[in-house]
C-alpha cells in the first residue's frame, strides 16, 4: 500500500490542524492505521492508531483529549484532527499501515508501510 500524508503547516499555539493520509494500492480495511511524529532531536513517537473498522482507537498520553484519529474506508483515508496544539507538538508527522486485523485491547501494531512526513510547526 502507498501512503501520502498532507495537511501540515504553521499554526499558533492553541490552534488546530487536520492531517490527512491517502492510501492506495490495496484493500484499505485490511490495515490498522497509525500516526507517528518525530521532532528535531527527538525519537519517533507513536501518536495514535485506529483499528480496521474505525471503532477502536489508541492515543499517546501526550495527545489524549486533544487529538482525534479517524478513518473513512470508503475513501481510503485516515485523518488526525489536532486541537489545542502546543509548541511541543511540532514535528514531522507520518502515517503508517499495519497489515493486520486489530485483536483487541493491548494490541500493538507492527507497521509495514510508511508515508512521507508532513511538517507541523507550532509557534508560541
Amino acid at each position: 500500500v502507498q501512503l501520502q500524508a498532507s495537511g501540515g503547516g504553521l499554526v499558533q499555539a492553541g490552534g488546530s490542524l487536520r492531517l490527512a493520509c491517502a492510501a492506495s494500492g490495496d484493500t484499505f480495511s485490511r490495515y490498522v492505521m497509525g500516526w507517528f511524529r518525530q521532532g528535531p532531536g527527538k525519537e519517533r513517537e507513536s501518536v495514535a492508531y485506529i483499528d480496521n473498522s474505525g471503532s477502536s482507537t489508541y492515543y499517546a498520553d501526550s495527545v489524549k483529549g486533544r487529538f482525534t484519529i479517524s478513518r473513512d474506508n470508503a475513501k481510503n483515508m485516515v485523518y488526525l484532527q489536532m486541537n489545542r496544539l502546543k509548541p511541543e507538538d511540532a514535528a514531522a508527522y507520518y502515517c503508517a499501515a499495519d497489515y493486520s486485523y486489530y485483536s483487541g485491547v493491548g494490541y500493538y501494531p507492527e507497521y509495514d508501510y510508511w508515508g512521507q512526513g508532513t511538517q507541523v510547526t507550532v509557534s508560541s
